[in-house]
């Protein structure tokens, strides 16, 4: 680990991201370093949006399922003491928007959770373990425990 100036945390919602987003928050804190989050939508249906596309966080869509997005991503971020302009909502597979997003915004480290799956879960491939594979830059992937908290401060 080096030096991080730039530390980009991907959220999934999954319940677990309060232990992920205390670690992130905590590496920002030791090395000064600009915090962003990013959430890849990739579970509710987006017609005529094609993948990678940032959805604008100040914009209502009509979209009951997009605006609830939107609106976890927001309390997570404003909880975190995340600026507005490190916020991202993208369309798309996540960990090809997290990798993308990680080298658009020259990250050099991303955190993210990891279930630490075994067996066939493991063969299948997980977003974490993807992320680990493509990224340039560090990867810290938090193991998960089904204790963990929800809170992110």
């Amino acid at each position: 680990m080096g030096d991080y100036q730039h530390i980009l945390l991907a959220v999934d919602y999954s319940g677990h991201d309060g232990a992920v987003a205390r670690k992130a928050k905590a590496l920002a804190r030791k090395y000064q370093a600009r915090l962003s989050i990013i959430h890849v939508l990739d579970n509710i249906p987006m017609p005529d949006m094609p993948y990678g596309a940032v959805i604008p966080l100040d914009q209502d869509s009509g979209y009951d399922l997009l605006e609830a997005e939107k609106s976890q991503l927001i309390q997570i971020a404003d909880e975190m003491g995340v600026e507005h302009a490190s916020r991202w909502l993208v369309w798309g597979v996540p960990h090809q928007e997290i990798v993308a997003a990680a080298e658009r915004e020259k990250a050099d480290l991303i955190v993210l959770g990891s279930h630490g799956r075994h067996g066939l879960a493991l063969l299948l491939g997980s977003t974490a373990n993807s992320v680990l594979h493509e990224a340039n830059c560090d990867v810290m992937a938090v193991r998960l425990q089904d204790s963990e908290s929800k809170h992110f401060i």
